[in-house]
């Protein structure tokens, strides 16, 4: 078996096949750095990764620079309105063109180390002293010279993602089964359009980014992690003689196994999946701000339709390397990999177009309770996440279990559905998807040998 101490040696399939087995994997798979470097090129290097909302750059020249695995990259909006992702780097002597965050380059790029510019597509613009060039094989028309696009980018409801991988299976395809999150995310405004607003979260985390998306769909970690900001809650919700919407998101976590065990876990190809929502839809439509957030749904399509949209009701969705939308609360946690133990999350805030403020006020409001790096629940999280990290360097054993309800999951058209609410099911199929893209299979799917 190889060394899980993140010795740089090759892989062969079989020592990658051997990893993952149907009821448990390898402790290597998230302490191996040899293994982290396959990740970036088999399944960030191909897959399809969320980039970014085109709501960030909505005026030409609007910009933001963010990652695509171990790669940065520019979303960016050109003077023809399109979106476009490119490499964050200048072709002249390789400097990052823009630095982190989101800005505004103006009508073009211009690099800060020798001030060549660029159209906001990559096209190569103008260098200083271009007479110096004579007689070389300076050619400003040759790609070489231009800001290098990312090989295909799509856009699903405004969500924009890329590939690095020139040929493959389109967006729709790739997203399968999922794609209804992002759907009925944007169909919850009353004209079908959301925007990132109220500033984003990060949390650094230090572990592997495989423990979090594991962790989304654990259904028998919340009432152990979370059992203190569960015994709080309940002790000032005592106090008040009330159980207000803030405290009842955290009591949320502290349901007994039972209930658990009767939510439905969806598995789909490629790692994606989604699990059911947490809470009561009928408690929410006493709640006075769901009623008027129903009230203009309803006026725009009717009750029916209105009925069905908020009817939706799914709590963590997962978007396998990208992150995990959550519709009902209107956020999208972006899970960037950093290095095999470091892990940035992104937390984005989307406003529904036209629906009442109240409405992203809940949205602020949960995700300063539950996702804020202060969130008493999100401390919870990074503590075990770390905690899993360092007990998978030890010599206490090599492989970790995924042995819950093993074999008795159901097939349905596209996937999987849990038998119980506490079935491993998300995981075993999380890395099948791993193994998958880790022998090539997924890369000749997505990427088309490319």
């Amino acid at each position: 078996m190889p060394s899980s101490k993140g010795a740089c040696m090759p892989y062969t399939n079989e020592q990658i096949a051997a990893l993952v087995r149907a009821d448990s994997v390898h402790k290597s798979v998230y302490t191996d750095s040899a293994l982290f470097q396959l990740e970036m090129e088999r399944i960030y290097g191909c897959a399809w990764i969320y980039v970014g909302h085109e709501s960030q750059v909505p005026n030409a020249g609007d910009f933001c620079a963010t990652r695509i695995g171990d790669q940065d990259v520019i979303l960016v909006r050109a003077t023809d309105g399109k979106v476009h992702v490119l490499y964050n780097r200048c072709p002249h002597r390789g400097a990052k063109l823009v630095a982190d965050g989101c800005g505004h380059a103006g009508k073009f790029f211009r690099c800060p180390y020798h001030a060549w510019t660029f159209q906001l597509d990559g096209s190569h613009l103008a260098a200083p002293l271009k007479a110096a060039f004579e007689g070389s094989c300076f050619d400003p028309q040759h790609p070489d010279f231009s800001v290098r696009p990312v090989a295909r980018v799509e856009s699903h409801r405004g969500f924009v993602f890329a590939s690095q991988a020139a040929q493959g299976i389109g967006l729709k395809s790739f997203l399968g089964g999922v794609i209804s999150s992002i759907d009925n995310l944007c169909d919850r405004s009353p004209v079908g359009e959301v925007e990132v607003a109220g500033g984003m979260f990060r949390v650094l985390q230090t572990s592997n980014w495989k423990v979090f998306y594991e962790n989304l769909h654990d259904t028998m970690h919340a009432p152990v992690t979370h059992e203190s900001s569960v015994v709080a809650a309940r002790e000032q919700a005592q106090k008040m003689g009330a159980m207000p919407l803030e405290l009842h998101i955290m009591v949320g976590n502290g349901e007994p196994y039972r209930f658990w065990e009767n939510l439905e876990l969806c598995a789909y190809a490629h790692g994606h999946g989604y699990m059911e929502g947490i809470f009561d839809p009928g408690a929410a439509s006493r709640d006075p701000v769901t009623r008027a957030h129903f009230a203009v749904l309803e006026q725009a399509y009717g009750h029916a339709r209105a009925s069905e949209i908020l009817g939706m009701n799914r709590h963590n969705t997962i978007i396998y390397g990208s992150g995990s939308p959550h519709t009902v609360f209107q956020q999208f946690r972006v899970i960037r990999p950093l290095a095999v133990d470091r892990t940035m999350i992104e937390i984005q805030l989307f406003r529904l177009k036209g629906a009442p403020e109240a409405v992203f006020k809940r949205t602020l409001m949960y995700a300063n309770i539950i996702n804020a790096p202060s969130s008493n629940v999100m401390a919870d999280d990074v503590e075990l996440y770390a905690r899993c990290q360092q007990g998978n360097l030890s010599r206490g054993g090599d492989w970790t279990s995924l042995h819950r309800h093993l074999g008795t999951d159901r097939a349905v058209p596209g996937g999987m559905v849990s038998s119980n609410g506490t079935s491993e099911l998300p995981m075993r199929n999380q890395f099948q998807a791993w193994k998958q893209y880790m022998l090539g299979h997924l890369v000749e799917e997505n990427c088309d040998a490319a």
